[in-house]
């Protein structure tokens, strides 16, 4: 399993194998978001402390990452965040799926598009947010959780 610390509560990598929940447990990571089509989580009943959330998604221009997907993810990452505990997202490679996810994550905590972009890439060397078809989900993401934070009355971050 190859991951990067994103910042404190966030992780992003690629696939973790059976052995590396017990890494993940001792890191504190109490959510796995799984953005891969091809593979279904892991269930662990040695790690019952780890929830898994699977949002199967294709790599591809022609298949957008739907945006019910991401918010779905945010929302469970939130959950998690606020209780203590870190999140961690992955795909492939931790260059596209879970890139997204992992810079919508960052949207809803406060940080810009372009923030949580250059983080990430700051971050993870493989990260590539800025291919056309994962900017746009993240841009489009931000639209979209701004307007979700004015109508339901949340606030940046929560």
């Amino acid at each position: 399993m190859d991951y990067s610390q994103i910042n404190e509560v966030l992780i992003l990598g690629t696939t973790p194998g059976r052995q590396d929940y017990a890494l993940l447990n001792r890191l504190g990571v109490r959510l796995v978001i799984n953005m891969r089509l091809e593979r279904p989580p892991y269930s662990s009943s040695t790690v019952s402390r780890i929830r898994t959330l699977w949002l199967p998604t294709l790599d591809s221009p022609f298949f957008p990452i739907p945006m019910h997907a991401l918010r779905r993810g945010v929302e469970a990452a939130l959950a998690v965040i606020q209780d203590g505990g870190r999140v961690y997202v992955h795909c492939a490679a931790g260059r596209h799926r879970g890139v997204a996810m992992a810079a919508a994550i960052l949207i809803a905590l406060g940080q810009t598009p372009e923030q949580a972009m250059a983080l990430i890439k700051e971050k993870r060397q493989v990260a590539d947010p800025d291919i056309w078809y994962i900017r746009q989900r993240i841009l489009r993401f931000a639209k979209v959780w701004q307007q979700l934070s004015e109508n339901r009355g949340y606030s940046i971050g929560s």
